[in-house]
This record gives C-alpha cells, structure tokens and sequence, in this order.
C-alpha cells in the first residue's frame, strides 16, 4: 500500500513513465496540454486525442471561463441524458445553458453558476427530470464537484 507524501514533483518517472508507486490508475488520470498559437490563443489537447481552441480574448473560440460552462453543461448533460435513459424516457431534445456570475476583482472567479434546462420526450414528467439533474449535481457530475464547494450551483427546467 502506497501513501504520497510531498509534492507530485518530488515523485519519480518510473519505467514507462508512469509514476513509480502511482496511486491513481489510468482511469482516474486525465492529461491535458496547451499550445500557445498567438495572440491569447492556445489549442488545447489530449495526447493522442482531439484538440480544443481556447481563446482569451473570446475572439476566435470561448475563452477559459465560458469553456469551464461548457464542460459543466456537458458533464451534466451526459449524466441527466444517461439517467434519463435508464428511467426509460425516449429523449427528443435536450439542452442545457449555464450563467455563471463572476466576482468584480481578482481572480474574478465564478460566485455562482445557474443552468437553465430544456428536455422534451416520451415518458418524460417533471419529477423524473428534477431527479436526473439532481443527481447529477449531487452526485455524479465530476465538473461541478471539482469546483470551490461554495459557488452557488441553481437550475431551472422546461420541459417542453
């Protein structure tokens, strides 16, 4: 059994370059590396993988801010669709858009963040909603439990 202790950057590559004595696994590691294009410009990517804009400036792409929405949006989204699915609710639509309220100074981090849910389908009820977008912010939603546990996280839902 291995407990870290230190800094990750007084561990040690060990063959392979995993981490000798690693704790994680591959399942539980996630990497990700930016290039700088110019301007605030940096194509972000996975190894071996698909890449993604990011855009400081909001000029060409969504900046950093507006692309941490995105992926909570898209995080709940996968959890609130799957759950749905498994509530045997036949999806037509979903869609999903988030606010985030940042604060006036540096870091000008987000205060809260509210999405406003849109799902229509077949066997869909309000309560079987609420339930899917609840436990995805209460449970499964990795994006939204990986930020600071005092922004305020609200929702809204159409059904439509």
């Amino acid at each position: 059994h291995f407990t870290p202790s230190g800094t990750i950057s007084e561990w040690r590559p060990g063959p392979g370059g995993r981490w000798e004595n690693d704790p994680m696994t591959v399942d539980n590691l996630r990497q990700a590396s930016v290039r700088w294009e110019g301007g605030m410009r940096f194509r972000g990517s996975v190894p071996g993988g698909p890449t993604l804009l990011v855009d400081a400036d909001g000029a060409e792409s969504p900046g950093p801010m507006v692309t941490l929405l995105i992926a909570a949006a898209g995080c709940s989204g996968a959890d609130v669709v799957g759950i749905l699915q498994k509530m045997q609710v036949t999806l037509q639509e979903f869609g999903a858009e988030v606010t985030g309220r940042r604060a006036p100074d540096h870091p000008r981090r987000f205060l809260t963040i509210h999405f406003h849910y849109r799902i229509r389908g077949e066997g869909l009820d309000e309560a079987k909603a609420r339930r899917a977008i609840d436990l995805s912010h209460q449970k499964y939603c990795s994006v939204l439990h990986s930020l600071n546990s005092d922004i305020a996280i609200t929702y809204d839902l159409d059904l439509e």
